[in-house]
């Protein structure tokens, strides 16, 4: 949700293993590709993962708040990324983006920023993933830029403020550095290209959520795609909430993980998420 949130730091890319002794030489792994795009004032730093000539829109991830790419999805790309293409990137202040100090986190510039992305990248159409604050950046999208969105896949995602337990909302008030979770802090300094930034990044992260304002329904409901609601049943963002989202959406399904809190929905719980997610964007 927010770095206030507790989040876990996973490994990031799977290594391909040597072929044994006298074994057909296998395939190499297809490559992971990155790079730096002008976006808006910004250098976006983006991934591609996946094989290059995988039919179908690529798939978009969109990291948590006070995230990146590997402390949101380490756990999950590689197992999305083995049939489609997938693209990744540090969203604003985030991960090995820069900030720009004079403009602050919302989530309707980072939804623009995600649209001339893709247009930069020359993709027309994809499906998205957003998880926490990536999923209202998802549903964002959708709404300022409908034409680029074919599917969405909303995790732990909120569009009313009162969707967020009290506690979460206790703990962004307070808005201390020293309860940023340990795994995020290190994670934003090992590849942060300022970390001095640091105490900047985690004020504009808490100043974002405190600025959160409820949608109004007639927005939410001009979302017309299909849209996979996916929480847990000890989520931050309420199961509740993801009712009455997956209500008001003209489209959409549910998925409510067991036994499961906000981290666990995209960190730990990827043999259930990883299936559904391809068997809903496969559907016809």
């Amino acid at each position: 949700m927010t770095a206030l949130l507790p989040a876990a730091l996973a490994a990031a890319l799977l290594a391909a293993s040597p072929a044994a002794p006298n074994a057909p030489a296998r395939a190499p792994a297809d490559p992971v590709q990155r790079g730096y795009a002008p976006v808006n004032g910004l250098r976006i730093y983006y991934e591609l993962h996946g094989p290059a000539g995988a039919k179908g829109p690529p798939l978009v991830l969109l990291h948590g708040g006070g995230s990146s790419i590997d402390t949101s999805f380490a756990s999950l790309l590689p197992a999305l990324a083995r049939h489609r293409r997938v693209i990744a990137f540090d969203q604003q202040g985030h991960g090995r983006t820069a900030d720009l100090p004079d403009r602050p986190f919302t989530f309707e510039q980072s939804a623009d920023d995600t649209a001339a992305l893709l247009r930069h990248l020359g993709v027309a159409r994809a499906d998205l993933l957003g998880f926490s604050n990536g999923g209202t950046i998802a549903l964002q999208v959708a709404v300022r830029h409908p034409a680029l969105v074919r599917r969405l896949v909303v995790a732990s995602a909120m569009v009313r403020r009162d969707g967020l337990a009290p506690q979460a909302w206790e703990a962004i008030r307070r808005g201390r550095l020293e309860d940023m979770p340990v795994e995020l802090r290190q994670a934003y300094l090992a590849v942060a290209p300022h970390p001095d930034q640091l105490a900047s990044f985690h004020a504009k992260s808490a100043r974002r959520m405190l600025e959160f304002r409820d949608w109004p329904d007639a927005e939410v409901r001009s979302i017309t795609v299909p849209v996979l609601v996916v929480a847990g049943d000890r989520d931050a963002v309420l199961p509740e909430h993801a009712v009455a989202l997956t209500r008001m959406l003209p489209d959409a399904r549910l998925a409510v993980l067991p036994a499961t809190d906000h981290d666990g929905v995209v960190q730990r719980r990827v043999e259930w998420l990883g299936p559904m997610i391809e068997a809903f964007l496969d559907e016809p």
